[in-house]
């Protein structure tokens, strides 16, 4: 299938910042890595799962495993050695966004078959947003045209793969795609997809699973 989509779960990490392997956090009776593979698993033709080295896989199948790297995108660069080249969108989900929700999924992919190289949910930024150095404020920073991306987010196969050929490290995919001229678009994001960064974070994300 020429336009086989795979999702690509980066569980890899290492839970450095975190304290522990927060991708097996529990939420609602599973494990954060959990809700990610089943939606995964629902809205994708196949899922490939990045695990931290020496961690194994109990949980749904999966059709591939690939092993973390020291970065994200060395995990990421991973899993693309094991997914088969027939793919041709590249869906990549974090289990720190555990509440993401199917139709998520179903939107970054719709964008990028529509002719799209990448596609990530995103809400508009509402806040006051300030830079702040050792506690001290030193600006305002404007909101105009300022988004807050999420997970999941997919890609064209060949697009993503040709941009990882030479082992960068950047923050984020889709930020590093636009700034080589690709046409990244954004779909309507979800307020409840939060990001799981603390152990406050998780204390949230339970309550809205409740």
């Amino acid at each position: 299938m020429v336009d086989e989509v795979w999702a690509v779960v980066l569980a890899g990490g290492t839970g450095t910042r975190y304290g522990r392997l927060k991708q097996l956090e529990e939420l609602a009776g599973a494990r954060l890595v959990d809700h990610t593979v089943a939606a995964a698993r629902r809205t994708c033709d196949r899922v490939a799962l990045v695990l931290p080295p020496g961690v194994g896989w109990d949980g749904e199948p999966v059709d591939m495993l690939a092993t973390g790297g020291d970065h994200q995108s060395a995990s990421l660069r991973n899993a693309l050695a094991v997914v088969p080249e027939r793919a041709g969108i590249l869906v990549l989900a974090d289990p720190a966004h555990p509440l993401a929700a199917d139709r998520l999924f179903t939107d970054v992919i719709a964008a990028v078959r529509g002719g799209a190289d990448g596609a990530v949910p995103a809400i508009p930024m509402l806040e006051v947003v300030q830079r702040v150095v050792d506690g001290v404020v030193q600006e305002t920073l404007p909101k105009q045209d300022t988004w807050v991306a999420q997970s999941p987010q997919a890609f064209r196969a060949e697009v993503l793969r040709a941009a990882h050929a030479g082992a960068p490290r950047p923050v984020e995919n889709s930020g590093m795609l636009a700034a080589l001229g690709h046409r990244v678009v954004t779909v309507p994001g979800d307020p409840a997809n939060l990001h799981v960064a603390t152990e406050q974070d998780l204390a949230v994300v339970r309550r809205l699973a409740c």
